[in-house]
C-alpha cells in the first residue's frame, strides 16, 4: 500500500516528553505549597492519599475525562473541603494551587532526540499538536514549531474518538489519509487515529530493536523507537515519490538493529 503524507499531527505526552518525571514533579510542589498555604490540607492528603483522591475525583466525572484541567482544579477543591478549610477561601485556594500545579506541568524535559526532530519534521510538513493533556506548547516554548495545538478540553472529547482527529484533518485541509498522526499510546493514538482513517506512526521508545504489536486486525503504518528515526524515514520520502508501508517499516527495523540501542 503506498501513501503520500501533507501534515503530521503528533501526540505530546511521552512521545515529545516523558510524563513520569512531569507528574512526581507536580506532587510533590504541590505537597510542599499546600504545606505553607494549607497544613490542614497537607496533613489530610499527603502524597498517596491525594493520588487515591485524583483517582477518586476522575472516577466519578467520566463526563470530564477529555478536561484535565477541570479534573485537577475538582480534586484540588475536594481536598480543601474534606480537610476542613475555610469555605470563604476555598475558591482562591483552588486557584492559587491550580497555579503551581500549571507552572509545573508546563516544565517539561524533551527526550534527548525531540527537539532536532520537530526542526527537521516542522520544517518540510505542517505539524499540528493533538493530545489528551493541558500541557501549553506556548508556555512550554515549543509552539513555533506546530501549525496549531487541538486539545481534548478545546474539541470537547478525547483521543481515541474519531472526531478530534478528523477536526485536526479539516484545520490543516488534508484528508485523513493524506494525514500521518504520531504517538506512543497503542489505543489514544495509533488504534485511534487509524479508525479515523488517517496513516499511523507507533514511537515505541521501549525494547526499540523488538517492539512488540499487539493488535492483528490493525496494525502501525511505521513503528519508530524515536522522533529522529521518524524524521531520517521523513527525510527520505520528502519530494520523493509514495513510499510503502511495508518498505519504511522494514527499514526502520533494519537501521535500529544496526545501531547500539541508545538514544542520541
Amino acid at each position: 500500500m503506498h501513501f503520500n503524507i501533507r501534515a503530521i499531527t503528533l501526540d505530546l505526552d511521552d512521545t515529545v516528553w516523558p510524563f513520569a518525571p512531569i507528574g512526581a514533579r507536580i506532587e510533590q510542589v504541590l505537597d510542599d505549597w499546600l504545606r505553607i498555604h494549607s497544613p490542614r490540607t497537607a496533613e489530610r492528603f499527603p502524597i498517596p492519599a491525594m493520588r487515591v483522591l485524583r483517582e477518586q475525583v476522575f472516577d466519578a466525572h467520566p463526563h470530564l475525562l477529555h478536561d484535565m484541567g477541570a479534573l485537577r482544579r475538582l480534586t484540588l477543591e475536594r481536598a480543601f473541603i474534606d480537610s476542613d478549610s475555610d469555605p470563604a477561601r476555598i475558591p482562591g485556594m483552588t486557584d492559587a494551587a491550580y497555579d503551581v500545579f500549571y507552572a509545573e506541568r508546563n516544565r517539561v524535559e524533551c527526550y534527548p532526540d525531540a527537539l532536532d526532530a520537530l526542526a527537521r519534521i516542522s520544517a518540510k510538513l505542517p505539524v499540528a499538536a493533538l493530545s489528551n493533556g493541558n500541557a501549553d506548547l506556548v508556555a512550554i516554548g515549543l509552539d513555533h514549531h506546530f501549525a496549531f495545538q487541538l486539545g481534548a478540553r478545546e474539541h470537547g472529547a478525547a483521543k481515541p474518538d474519531p472526531g478530534i482527529f478528523l477536526a485536526a484533518c479539516a484545520r490543516l485541509g488534508c484528508a485523513p489519509e493524506e494525514v500521518l498522526h504520531v504517538g506512543d499510546h497503542i489505543e489514544m493514538d495509533v488504534l485511534g487515529a487509524a479508525r479515523a482513517g488517517l496513516r499511523t506512526a507507533w514511537v515505541h521508545r521501549d525494547d526499540a530493536h523488538h517492539p512488540h504489536w499487539p493488535h492483528d486486525d490493525i496494525r502501525p503504518d511505521l513503528i519508530v523507537p524515536d522522533l529522529a528515526a521518524l524524521a531520517d524515514h521523513l527525510d527520505r520520502m520528502h519530494g520523493a515519490t509514495p513510499v510503502s508501508s511495508e518498505t519504511l517499516s522494514s527499514e526502520v527495523h533494519s537501521s535500529r538493529t544496526g545501531s547500539s540501542g541508545t538514544r542520541p
